[in-house]
């Protein structure tokens, strides 16, 4: 396997001619490089969407869905970010590759629930787009278990996994996780909050490893505590990670990818090794 972006993710080499992707960006260059990078990883072609006019043709004169659309924040005819509000009204899933990024910037993306951001600022940044557009087309063989007893919680998380394209299961309680992990042996991650009142995170943990490995399911704790020796905590009992709240987007993220890296590494190797 090939080491894809910067993060260590590794690629099978798989290709996916069957997905649609529309690339709004003016640069010559990006435009280029990235579908160039596209092709060559994953036998994608992408089609070029050089101002506004050109994105709203592409989606709207085409009987096949868009997979995926990667756009700039700006686009000739679309200077105050329309072609993105476009991409969102019309439920495309959308990557920003940018070169304006602050702040505030930041806050109006993830409100938008786009898929990702890939800042313009670095030489990696066509190798970070790449990885994220592989992520957004392999995430749904991930299946993730949240469970929390706040429905606030659950909606939240869920929505976040959602975004990125995972299949999501949600349990409000310990016993129902069990429930669930049994019925369902694809589950690779379980999100688990710590504090609930039938079977605490730790203990559902306890119970899910009594049976589960980590060779086979990784477990995430998240906690609103200001305790900080829970993490230790949940480590000990078999936990993978742990995250305390509130968490921002961008390393909740990176922490569930570590995660199934991880796994998705391990049982490469076991079948290496067979």
């Amino acid at each position: 396997m090939a080491i894809l972006g910067i993060s260590g993710m590794q690629y099978s080499g798989e290709t996916f001619p069957d997905v649609r992707i529309i690339l709004g960006e003016d640069s010559n260059v990006f435009t280029q490089m990235i579908s160039q990078r596209l092709r060559e990883l994953m036998g994608v072609d992408v089609e070029i969407c050089r101002t506004f006019e050109d994105l709203q043709m592409a989606n709207e004169l085409s009987d096949e869905p868009v997979t995926l659309a990667i756009s700039n924040i700006n686009l000739p005819g679309a200077e105050n970010g329309e072609a993105l509000e476009y991409l969102i009204d019309c439920n495309i899933p959308t990557i920003v590759f940018t070169g304006t990024f602050h702040d505030e910037i930041r806050e109006k993306l993830l409100a938008k629930d786009i898929v990702d951001y890939i800042l313009k600022d670095n030489i990696f940044a066509v190798e970070m787009l790449a990885e994220s557009v592989y992520r957004f087309l392999t995430n749904h063989r991930h299946h993730v278990l949240i469970v929390d007893d706040s429905a606030t919680a659950r909606v939240l998380l869920s929505s976040r996994l959602k975004r990125y394209n995972f299949r999501v299961s949600l349990a409000e309680s310990g016993a129902k996780a069990i429930e669930i992990l049994k019925a369902n042996s694809d589950i690779g991650l379980v999100v688990t909050d710590y504090n609930m009142p039938d079977i605490d995170g730790f203990e559902l943990t306890r119970r899910i490893r009594a049976v589960r490995g980590s060779h086979e399911l990784r477990i995430i704790g998240v906690s609103s505590s200001t305790n900080r020796l829970l993490s230790a905590r949940f480590l000990k009992v078999g936990g993978n990670d742990f995250m305390l709240r509130p968490f921002i987007d961008e390393e909740f993220y990176c922490r569930v990818n570590q995660n199934l890296d991880t796994l998705v590494q391990i049982k490469a190797a076991q079948a290496r090794s067979k």
